[in-house]
């Protein structure tokens, strides 16, 4: 099953989402209108709640996932991406945040309680250390990732064309009716 509950919490999702059948959703977790989740993802809000905002996509084995709140940190270490981000092929995100019109990009690690504001490009592979707060309009590579210019026009301009170009796919898929079988 994609979409199930945690205790009392069960995920909501905004108009016309898609989620692969092969994604897991699970407890509190908020997808919102035009977002899409894919092939074998696993978005686990048990401990803490995950928000996703509108336009965005998490692709393919990509994981998301929280940290519980303790005394310590009573609000412990949700995740939370903004609007019209791309999260690429197998990203690690772990109690974060991600602000609009981000680019992730594949195999990076995003771990507790980084911030990272709008229009930011992390390359490939990167990792992103723990509580690390980014600069908008930079590109981070590396691991531990750093910054290492700022974002030409063309780039900041490919950040939301990049979510524009998976709402379209998605929207394929939701106007593909389930029973067509390819033979």
């Amino acid at each position: 099953m994609t979409i199930s509950s945690y205790l009392d919490n069960r995920p909501v999702l905004g108009d016309r989402v898609y989620l692969h059948p092969s994604c897991q959703v699970i407890g509190d977790v908020k997808i919102g209108d035009d977002s899409s989740v894919w092939c074998n993802t696993v978005l686990r809000g048990d401990v803490n709640h995950i928000v996703i905002g509108r336009g965005s996509n998490v692709q393919d084995l990509s994981m998301g996932h929280v940290s519980h709140k303790t005394t310590s940190k009573p609000e412990g270490s949700p995740l939370i991406i903004g609007d019209y981000v791309t999260i690429g092929h197998s990203v690690i995100l772990h109690g974060c945040m991600i602000g609009d019109e981000c680019f992730i990009g594949m195999g990076s690690i995003i771990m507790d309680d980084v911030i990272i504001p709008e229009r930011v490009m992390i390359g490939a592979g990167s990792l992103v250390s723990p509580g690390k707060v980014l600069k908008s309009g930079m590109l981070y590579v590396g691991r531990p990732a750093k910054a290492v210019r700022a974002l030409t026009e063309e780039e900041l301009i490919h950040l939301r064309y990049s979510a524009g170009h998976y709402m379209r796919v998605k929207d394929n898929h939701l106007a593909t009716p389930e029973q067509l079988k390819v033979t």
